[in-house]
């Protein structure tokens, strides 16, 4: 019998930022090259004595009237974001944003940016570029998208929510840049998202059932070996 999640946490972003590489990575402990998620899927973590949905999402067109019904009651978004694509970061303010309207009100927010391995800034990699270069077979592509891009988006998204920054989680605490290929900040993403979440955990056992989504009665897909990369 499926566990009944305590809260949910949910990926948001354009096709090919790389939502479910991320959590095949987190999740699995292996990178493989996936396919456009079809609607959407979730993971069960179990967290202690807490169970945690962590649901990814499609990033494409025409599945975006989904959104707002996955991000309903949820207690974190985790917005997602391809480093080397200056427009995957726009369109999370242009066509994500609105979709968080739903989710709960003390909802926290983290900005992700991701396939950080394929820029030439990538401290893990240089050496293994070196070598690649005396071969004459390395090909990285060039930065699109900085730290502070991401941080002035965090606070933009605050600002949407109506959330005072001094009330909420430091932009430098909830900005990422990670590297689903090679684990690269990945489970720091993660831990950090969950470690945030479970006081509200703590918070909605107090003040009695909450409106949480059984996904044993829900209609949306399990997980497959398929998903958006």
């Amino acid at each position: 019998m499926m566990k009944k999640p305590d809260v949910k946490v949910v990926l948001l972003g354009d096709m090919n930022v790389g939502k479910t590489s991320l959590l095949h990575r987190y999740m699995e402990r292996r990178f493989q090259e996936t396919v456009s998620t079809v609607g959407g899927a979730f993971y069960l973590k179990q967290l202690g004595p807490y169970n945690i949905s962590i649901w990814d999402t499609a990033g494409r067109e025409q599945f975006h009237g989904l959104g707002s019904m996955y991000c309903r009651s949820a207690s974190a978004i985790i917005f997602t974001y391809d480093v080397c694509n200056l427009q995957s970061l726009q369109e999370l303010e242009d066509r994500f944003l609105s979709l968080t309207d739903t989710a709960s009100d003390d909802c926290i927010f983290a900005v992700v940016g991701n396939k950080v391995d394929l820029t030439d800034e990538h401290e893990a990699e240089r050496e293994l570029d070196r070598e690649k270069l005396r071969r004459g077979s390395a090909s990285k592509l060039r930065k699109q998208v900085d730290m502070e891009d991401a941080i002035a988006l965090y606070k933009r998204i605050l600002k949407y929510k109506l959330v005072d920054e001094n009330h909420a989680p430091a932009a430098d605490k909830m900005c990422f840049e990670t590297s689903a290929k090679t684990g690269y900040n990945v489970d720091l993403l993660f831990e950090t998202v969950f470690n945030m979440v479970i006081p509200l955990i703590v918070k909605k056992k107090a003040n009695g059932p909450d409106d949480t989504v059984n996904l044993a009665q829900s209609h949306p897909e399990k997980k497959t070996k398929s998903g958006c990369c």
